[in-house]
């Protein structure tokens, strides 16, 4: 029987991927505990989805992204040339995907022009959410010294972006008037979070 525990971690480091130890509250495992994170909150906005739903199908392949991104976090400079595109690196097309799943919403509906309350719906909350924690891991991959060729940040900033979108999408055509401003909703100013980017 396969045991759950291991008691490696026990004197606070954790294993990366090809090998080596790091503390667990190492720059690199920390963003990874944050991209961790998101990727539980998409399951639970995918929890939330209609079974093979575009928005069940779109959730499912960023979580598989996600595992991507982690294995890239988890790896040793030094180990860095074993990982695979695609598989353990995150790639270009990657972020170019995202872009184009942005484009093609963006086609389908007008986006809100004024600051949105996020909690319209469950699926949009857990979504805001998600696109919050992404943030987080951005703020610390960009705060963190990684390979300067890696994608993993713009990946990030992309995936906030989308699911922004999708949260948007998710709240439908009647959003702007369930805005900050009230009823009738106030003009949107610069969003510090969203326009980080």
């Amino acid at each position: 029987m396969v045991k759950i525990y291991t008691r490696k971690g026990d004197d606070g480091t954790t294993g990366l991927l090809y090998g080596g130890r790091v503390a667990k509250s190492s720059a690199a495992i920390e963003v990874n505990g944050a991209v961790d994170e998101a990727q539980a909150m998409l399951g639970l906005a995918r929890a939330e989805a209609e079974p093979g739903s575009e928005l069940d199908e779109i959730l499912l392949v960023l979580e598989r992204d996600l595992w991507v991104l982690m294995a890239e976090l988890a790896t040793a400079p030094d180990n860095r040339h074993k990982l695979a595109a695609g598989s353990s690196l995150v790639t270009p097309e990657m972020v170019g995907a995202l872009e184009d799943r942005i484009d093609a919403l963006d086609e389908r509906f007008e986006m809100p022009t004024e600051f949105v309350m996020p909690g319209q719906n469950r699926v949009s909350a857990a979504l805001d959410v998600a696109r919050t924690v992404v943030r987080r891991a951005e703020r610390g991959f960009t705060a963190a010294s990684f390979a300067p060729d890696s994608h993993v940040g713009p990946y990030l900033n992309r995936l906030s972006d989308l699911l922004w979108t999708m949260a948007r999408w998710q709240e439908g055509e009647h959003v702007s008037t369930r805005s900050l401003g009230g009823a009738q909703g106030a003009p949107r100013e610069p969003d510090p979070v969203r326009d980080e980017s």
